[in-house]
């Protein structure tokens, strides 16, 4: 099969494509043929060693964690899947590939009416957002403050919250404010300010906050503006997250999960859109525009 690999880390032009052996499912494993992969920032974080006292990182290293495509093969034991069932799962670092082996309890089915590219790409982040509000525990009639509301989990946090019955403000920048709104959220901008300028929309101050720029301003903005650390958040700031006493969530991932979130989608109750789309020849490009930011919604590998 044709996968992406790392040779080492480095910079995104460290990935290629190269031939790996076809995997083989063992007993409780189903092989897919994979149709779309999710690139998220994790991959990124991964490829530039940032978490080399995290995983057992051995060269050469694939990359990928969301995917969706066809049931190839199942392993002995496997009785809920079949050859030809569409399916959305996750792994660790392997979906940039034409196949991925995962055990069973790590897929669901793609409902219908979902198309294959958004299934790939709203695993990851659907699951970091709702996991995210429950940790807060945002209840109707709350407003919540989310930081990056125009990236992928921002984008289904700020649903998913207003679905709940809060009212969401969420910083992005100025060209991404008509997205936001179309959301259902309050957009504000980023940066110098930034406290008076939410406080301008919410007077008494904010319930909850949800922090996914990694930003120092976010989080001490945040603090400041819901009076209670243990009510803000943060996805992608360890250190920041322990000098400033609030909570770290680390990406917890279910198949129940995905499956709420997938059948969201699939109803066009939550909304995820492509922002851009490569092959896995367009590795490094991919990274690239991985690191950039500044998009609205997911980038995706379509892979057959």
């Amino acid at each position: 099969m044709k996968a992406v690999v790392m040779d080492s880390y480095g910079a995104p032009d460290v990935l290629r494509v190269t031939d790996l052996p076809d995997p083989r499912p063992a007993a409780g494993q189903v092989r897919v043929r994979v149709r779309a992969a999710g690139l998220n920032p994790i991959d990124a974080k991964i490829r530039r060693g940032e978490f080399d006292a995290v995983y057992d990182i051995s060269f050469p290293r694939q990359l990928g964690n969301e995917f969706a495509g066809v049931v190839d093969r199942a392993g002995d034991g496997v009785d809920g899947f079949a050859p030809g069932d569409e399916v959305i799962g996750f792994v660790d670092m392997a979906a940039y590939a034409e196949y991925v082996v995962v055990p069973a309890e790590q897929l669901v089915r793609k409902p219908e009416g979902l198309d294959g590219e958004t299934a790939a790409v709203i695993g990851a982040v659907g699951q970091a957002a709702y996991n995210a509000l429950r940790a807060l525990g945002v209840t109707a009639g709350e407003t919540v403050l989310v930081h990056g509301a125009a990236g992928g989990v921002g984008s289904v946090a700020v649903q998913l919250a207003r679905a709940a019955g809060a009212t969401v403000i969420g910083t992005a920048h100025e060209d991404n404010h008509d997205y936001v709104r179309s959301l259902g959220g309050i957009p504000v901008v980023y940066g110098e300010h930034l406290e008076q300028r939410v406080r301008e929309l919410a007077p008494g101050g904010v319930d909850a906050a949800l922090d996914l720029t990694g930003a120092e301003e976010a989080i001490t903005v945040s603090i400041a503006v819901t009076r209670d650390p243990k009510r803000v958040v943060t996805l992608v700031s360890p250190p920041l997250a322990q000098q400033y006493g609030i909570t770290m969530m680390f990406g917890t991932r279910s198949a129940d999960t995905l499956a709420r979130v997938a059948e969201l989608a699939a109803r066009g109750e939550l909304r995820l859109p492509v922002a851009r789309r490569f092959s896995l020849t367009q590795a490094p490009e991919a990274h690239e525009a991985l690191e950039a930011g500044g998009r609205r919604g997911k980038l995706v590998f379509v892979v057959g």
